[in-house]
């Protein structure tokens, strides 16, 4: 039975709200995947904070209109299961490409990130970008270099110092 007026106009808003706010999108075609394996993407996607859905491709166009995914609307073909990524650029990315190496029904078709569609060889570039925490400590770690050589180089001076009156105390004790 096919879904309602109401229930399609639904999904579509649905699907609308998460990919305005989302930071990059993948497409996969699931063709030869069970429910059940799709209930195990659902809840690894969701662990990772990515929204996954199989939606009707016409239902798809409409729900990206006015978002920076619609670049994507001319390659919606075939079964696709979409995954936005809310917190991370790379999370779906990520989720896709794990579970498509236990899974080779999965096959990814396309991306999307900052309104440019990009080809699935991509993937593993978006996949391997840093999370939130990751690239924060890169940054930190980045500030924090300068401040630590500057530091280490004032602690050298009194050293040397020290070092240097240590040697005279012993050539004199000699």
């Amino acid at each position: 039975m096919g879904l309602s007026l109401e229930q399609k106009k639904a999904m579509v808003q649905e699907v609308a709200a998460v990919a305005s706010s989302a930071l990059s999108a993948v497409a996969a075609e699931y063709r030869g995947l069970d429910a059940t394996t799709m209930d195990e993407l659902r809840v690894q996607a969701r662990q990772q904070g990515v929204y996954v859905k199989v939606v009707k491709n016409t239902l798809a166009r409409r729900a990206v209109e006015g978002t920076d995914f619609e670049c994507l609307q001319e390659a919606f073909e075939g079964p696709l299961v979409l995954a936005f990524s809310q917190e991370d650029p790379g999370a779906a990315a990520r989720v896709f490409k794990n579970f498509a190496k236990e899974h080779k029904a999965l096959e990814v078709k396309f991306l999307g990130v900052g309104g440019k569609m990009l080809p699935a060889s991509e993937l593993d570039r978006l996949a391997s970008m840093p999370t939130r925490e990751e690239a924060l400590a890169q940054l930190m770690a980045t500030m924090r270099a300068p401040v630590q050589k500057f530091v280490t180089t004032l602690n050298e001076v009194p050293g040397k110092l020290v070092r240097t009156l240590a040697a005279v105390k012993d050539a004199k004790a000699a």
